[in-house]
């Protein structure tokens, strides 16, 4: 099995390597085996693969938004035509069974390019301003060169995300991808070409945790769009900050989810599992603390572990899969001694907890877990574990659970599970979260803004919000007259 691409970055419309990089392995997370070696970018592939989107940059730029709507329209259309190769990809580079990355990685990427090539001829307006006499315009205009650094769970999705945006308001983009997942955005740079953005205009770099300082804070950078885990996005704001670099920082979560008597248990039951268990439970926004009416406690918690023992695990690319592997070994390890922790803290493990005996082989396969009568003060309910491990909390009083579910430096995401609308947006009013639901969990299309708030990050992603991030206001001053002076 091997998916080694014809080189290891992608610059100037064409495959680039420099053997002098740091050897990156790509490992395939459901046997352990190496399907791919790469090299991190030298110093002299960053400044080939900046100085290329710079000078392409002014070339975008200067095309009308119409124009550059086309060609995200078309990279969509042919996303969408090799759906299957770049999902069966996806699932290569982090573990995510077919069955999911066929419906929710390349096609939501092949949806961002859709929506902002169909948006971008209008959503850039500027406004006319009348000041009697004279009058004054504004306009929106392209930062320049943007630098993405993606995350491991949705590398083509990411990567589309940045891009799609960032392409659209007539930028340039150099995109690095996670070093554990270096795949999938080498392939959505080649079909922006085969598309016909001009070369240059996206470049893919690989890269290590050295790289990213380096783009960072080069000089010819105006803009860096970060996911990734909140340490990392201090360091990386920080040092954006120091040059006074915009930046959309999209980080990690703690998120709650509320479940209140009323509620639709089952309904409920699988939104707290799609918010804990989808992607082996590697997603940012999961709500991981589960707050349960203590009036259905029992009920909830019992339908939840029957249902979370049927989940099949198994090999990713068998289509009947509904969860692989973790996407590493040291991933596999950090969930495993958060589920030590919850033991020793006095957590009821209701389900899971460990390796599954179904699975043989090197892979990386680890239990959906369950913990219940977990308190406010314990690890598991504290610290962000980015795995398949849910913590339900009781609760009895409405005015309470929304101060303990408020009561975390995290604010990316919250849910509200009940009959009583007056009381969902009663209460979504009061969680203190930048995406949030109300009878569902994690759905995230392209046409909802998404981004979180205190310490989970700042910026939008998605929807004509997005645009705002990248983009800035020109305004124009016009004299009708002659221009005088006091002196």
């Amino acid at each position: 099995m091997k998916a080694q691409p014809q080189a290891s970055h992608f610059i100037d419309g064409a495959y680039v390597e420099d053997t002098d990089g740091t050897v990156i392995e790509s490992i395939y997370p459901a046997t352990g085996e190496v399907i791919a070696r790469l090299h991190a970018a030298t110093p002299a592939i960053i400044e080939k693969a900046i100085a290329s989107a710079k000078r392409a940059q002014k070339e975008w730029a200067s095309w009308s938004p119409a124009a550059r709507g086309r060609v995200l329209k078309k990279a969509a259309e042919i996303m969408r035509e090799r759906n299957r190769e770049l999902s069966e990809l996806e699932t290569l580079d982090t573990g995510k069974p077919i069955q999911e990355t066929i419906v929710a990685d390349p096609t939501s990427g092949a949806d961002s390019f859709e929506f902002f090539g169909g948006i971008i001829a209008t959503a850039m307006n500027g406004s006319q301003i009348p000041l009697g006499g004279d009058w004054a315009y504004t306009k929106r205009v392209p930062l320049g060169v943007v630098v993405g650094i993606g995350a491991w769970n949705y590398p083509q999705q990411i990567a589309c995300w940045k891009g799609a945006p960032a392409l659209a308001a007539g930028n340039a983009m150099v995109f690095k991808p996670s070093e554990v997942t270096p795949l999938g955005a080498l392939k959505i740079a080649e079909i922006l070409i085969e598309a016909g953005a001009p070369k240059g205009v996206y470049n893919v770099i690989q890269g290590d945790r050295e790289t990213g300082p380096l783009l960072v804070s080069h000089p010819d950078v105006a803009k860096v769009s970060l996911t990734g885990s909140v340490p990392t996005g201090r360091k990386v704001a920080g040092a954006a900050a120091s040059q006074l670099k915009h930046v959309t920082m999209e980080l990690g979560g703690k998120s709650p989810i509320v479940v209140f008597d009323d509620a639709d248990i089952e309904s409920a039951i699988s939104g707290a599992m799609l918010g804990n268990f989808y992607s082996t439970g590697q997603v940012c926004s999961n709500g991981t603390r589960v707050f349960v009416h203590k009036a259905i406690k029992e009920v909830f918690l019992s339908r939840l572990k029957a249902r979370t023992e049927a989940i099949l695990i198994g090999d990713p690319q068998d289509e009947a899969t509904q969860m692989g592997p973790m996407v590493s070994l040291a991933q596999r390890e950090k969930v495993l001694s958060y589920i030590d922790k919850g033991k020793a803290e006095g957590a009821t493990l209701v389900t899971g907890g460990g390796i599954p005996n179904s699975v043989t082989g090197e892979g990386f396969y680890i239990q959906p877990t369950v913990f219940a009568d977990v308190t406010d003060d314990m690890t598991i309910a504290r610290e962000e574990i980015f795995g398949p491990v849910m913590c339900v909390l009781d609760f009895d009083d409405e005015a309470e659970v929304i101060e303990r579910a408020n009561a975390t430096e995290f604010g990316l995401s919250a849910g509200v599970f009940t009959a009583d609308f007056s009381r969902a947006h009663r209460v979504v009013d009061q969680l203190e979260a930048g995406t949030l639901w109300i009878n569902t969990y994690n759905l995230c299309p392209v046409e909802i803004p998404f981004g979180g708030s205190k310490q989970s990050g700042f910026g939008r992603e998605n929807s004509a919000a997005a645009l705002e991030h990248y983009s800035e206001l020109k305004t124009v001053y016009v004299g009708m007259g002659k221009c005088e002076a006091p002196y």
